[in-house]
């Protein structure tokens, strides 16, 4: 007496909700990657951004020292000439 082989549809069918699960399980992992790029590069052009203003601040600052050099130095001759002056 030989036994009948067992039936291939219960592992098939489990085969197929195993393979179901694993694609839903990609597609959302592609999501959450997509969405990771997606502030990647949006934090990519917000430093973008803060660099240009910083270097257009940069730009603005450097006239300040020398002001103060220029008002200082006038400050300095004009004590000087009441000095003389008086």
């Amino acid at each position: 007496m030989t036994t009948p082989p067992p039936d291939p549809t219960p592992v098939a069918l489990e085969l197929e909700r195993l393979r179901a699960v694993a694609e839903v399980g990609f597609a959302r992992m592609d999501g959450s990657l997509a969405l990771l790029v997606q502030r990647g590069d949006q934090t990519d052009k917000a430093l973008a951004e803060h660099r240009a203003e910083i270097d257009e601040l940069k730009r603005g600052r450097w006239p300040l020292p020398s002001v103060a050099a220029v008002v200082a130095l006038a400050a300095l001759l004009l004590s000087l000439w009441q000095t003389i002056t008086h």
